[in-house]
């Protein structure tokens, strides 16, 4: 239990930053996903377009890092190149 004022505003803040973050990692772990089942090149194209929107907007809320969201872009763009036309 907080003590002071700030730390019970801490907690609900906090509370509130979690249930964003997880919300914002599940859509970003579904938009990969839908790469990495495609099965066809231009569907992977288009769904990696999506992904690569929704990784850098994951990054800029700080939810993950910038070396991370372009980790997983580099590797999401190769494996769409691997794939049949």
């Amino acid at each position: 239990m907080p003590h002071h004022k700030s730390a019970a505003k801490r907690v609900k803040t906090n509370e509130k930053a979690r249930v964003s973050n997880i919300a914002v990692k599940s859509r970003m772990r579904s938009a990969i996903k839908a790469v990495r089942s495609a099965t066809k090149r231009a569907e992977a194209e288009t769904a990696l377009k999506a992904v690569i929107s929704i990784l850098d907007r994951t990054a800029a809320k700080g939810v993950i890092k910038k070396e991370t969201a372009s980790r997983q872009k580099s590797r999401l763009a190769l494996f769409a190149a691997k794939l049949p036309a």
